[in-house]
């Protein structure tokens, strides 16, 4: 018994997937499911292995996500720029269900389409940049003669008047690239079709102790890819040594898909 994993959703014209297309969350080959003038990008998944009650173990292993989750992207992307992306996960009881959905949806999907179609997804992070502010105001303050508080000769006073010298300085810096990381989205999202935001990733997610204070997605047409690079790089200088940016792409459509997906999961 097997079931229907579903990676994508693209034109009838688009044909089925090549033969060096990436093995998928099962090793297995993609293969196409046509209904209502569209064709799904499925691959069959062993049953036993990916009913609801395993897919949400499954989901909960890192040992098994992670591959997944790339071995997704991977058919996803063999089939970008002419596909909708399918949330991971998505798993249908037989081909019957899938080309129900789109006969359902077939509307939808096809405005989804006219949406996305020569559009790629690109990333935008804003961290505080810590360590090189801290290194920029300590070689002002060598070259000027100026920094520190206060001398106070009372016992004990000299180092409160530091430490809250400090917690001001840091909360004016978090501030002031708060502020910086709103120019950079709004400066990106004149530049894009479509924006999003996601919420800031925490340091145990990315490994960086840095605050995130943008966690961007924009929606570029394919002929304004290079313009938009050079944007992020011009407003990574612009907004040096207080905001790190970290530009990540071109990536399949997912923030810019919210699809049906019917009802048929196993």
């Amino acid at each position: 018994m097997t079931y229907t994993w579903l990676y994508a959703v693209a034109p009838a014209d688009t044909g089925a997937p090549p033969p060096d297309t990436p093995g998928g969350v099962a090793g297995e080959h993609p293969r196409t499911i046509g209904a209502g003038g569209l064709l799904a990008v499925v691959g069959s998944v062993p049953g036993p292995d990916f009913d609801a009650d395993a897919l949400q173990r499954r989901l909960r292993d890192p040992q098994w996500l992670e591959p997944a989750v790339r071995a997704h992207h991977r058919v996803v992307s063999a089939t970008a720029g002419r596909a909708l992306p399918v949330r991971f996960g998505t798993v249908y009881r037989d081909d019957d269900r899938v080309r129900a959905l789109l006969t359902a949806h077939a509307d939808a999907f096809r405005t989804a389409l006219a949406r996305v179609a020569d559009r790629t997804e690109w990333g935008v992070k804003a961290h505080l940049d810590q360590a090189r502010l801290d290194q920029a105001r300590t070689e002002t303050e060598a070259a000027t003669g100026t920094g520190g508080p206060p001398d106070d000769d009372r016992p004990g006073t000299a180092y409160l008047l530091r430490r809250r010298a400090a917690r001001d300085r840091d909360a004016r810096d978090l501030a002031d690239a708060a502020a910086r990381a709103r120019q950079v989205h709004l400066a990106l999202t004149g530049l894009a079709d479509h924006s999003t935001e996601h919420p800031p990733q925490p340091p145990e997610a990315t490994g960086v102790r840095d605050p995130m204070l943008l966690n961007g997605a924009y929606l570029v047409h394919r002929s304004r890819e290079a313009g938009f690079a050079r944007a992020v790089r011009g407003l990574r200088e612009q907004h040096a040594p207080v905001l790190r940016l970290e530009l990540t792409g071109p990536w399949p459509p997912y923030s810019f898909v919210d699809l049906p997906t019917g009802d048929g999961a196993p």
